[in-house]
């Protein structure tokens, strides 16, 4: 089984529309790990691991989010540093 370790960085329109608890629900559902939170640039930054499949469904996920979320740009940037994780965490 693969583990994948990413850095996401969510642009458009993410913030004030729910889309932390969405995404916690969704990484709950796929069993990812990790944390969400708002950036002071309007962003939402998300630490995610978890196994290689599920990644790739959270990802594609992460492009249209949920409504009334607008993404324009998910920048995804693997991580080398595999910091532990329990859970999915919403940190403010």
């Amino acid at each position: 089984m693969s583990i994948d370790h990413y850095k996401l960085t969510i642009r458009g329109r993410v913030q004030g529309v729910f889309f932390r608890a969405s995404t916690q629900k969704m990484a709950n559902k796929l069993a990812i790990s990790g944390t969400v939170k708002n950036t002071a640039a309007g962003d939402v930054e998300i630490i995610a691991i978890g196994e290689h499949q599920a990644m790739q469904k959270f990802i594609q996920w992460c492009h249209k989010g949920s409504l009334p979320a607008k993404v324009e740009e998910v920048i995804i940037e693997p991580l080398v540093d595999s910091v532990e994780h329990t859970g999915f965490m919403i940190n403010h």
